[in-house]
């Protein structure tokens, strides 16, 4: 061995000692989409998800740090076909944003699918629960929708975390290693 390549061996066990690297997630605290409905109400078609396991401690802290942060759910309507392309009919998404409130000591939860109504409470449980449910967000009128043909909703759930006001972000240690994106979900069905 050279002289460069010990300092070099030696330079990489250094940064790999100065830096460890955080431990994977065990599969059951990886978030997912879960209980996905699709139902219909007199005029419209309906989504209803859930996301589970989609927070951490760090997570609520940061929250209670004043770092916002947002679901957006991603969700595209096609009808399916027995031919080479299937047509896409919607493509949409929802956004759940969550923020903390230092001086009244409460969460608020803004809701995109309910024409950006703001949801607050001292609950943290209560604002996780808000912030992981879709509640039946209108996907298309049933009118545009062609009765007994097939169909498939693909569905994904991205978790970005906010910024924080010019050079705040100098102030708190912070990572973007919880940051996500779901697979995603795909539900075959015929109206």
């Amino acid at each position: 061995m050279t002289l460069f390549d010990i300092r070099l061996l030696f330079l990489c066990g250094f940064l790999l000692l100065a830096h460890p690297c955080q431990p994977m997630a065990s599969a059951e605290e990886t978030p997912e989409i879960k209980d996905i409905i699709v139902t219909t109400s007199d005029v419209d078609l309906l989504l209803f998800a859930t996301v589970k396991n989609g927070f951490t401690q760090e997570m609520i802290n940061d929250i209670k740090n004043g770092i916002p942060i947002t679901f957006t759910y991603q969700m595209e309507l096609v009808k399916t076909s027995s031919k080479w392309f299937d047509t896409t009919l919607v493509e949409s998404a929802v956004t759940h944003t969550l923020s903390f409130d230092k001086t009244s000591n409460q969460y608020q939860v803004t809701l995109s699918d309910q024409n950006g109504k703001v949801v607050t409470t001292t609950d943290i449980n209560q604002a996780k629960q808000l912030m992981a449910e879709l509640n039946g967000v209108k996907v298309i009128a049933l009118a545009q929708l062609v009765p007994d043909a097939p169909y498939a909703i693909h569905f994904k759930v991205t978790l970005k975390k906010g910024s924080l006001p010019l050079g705040m972000h100098r102030l708190l240690p912070m990572s973007a290693l919880w940051d996500f994106e779901t697979d995603w979900r795909t539900i075959e069905f015929r109206y």
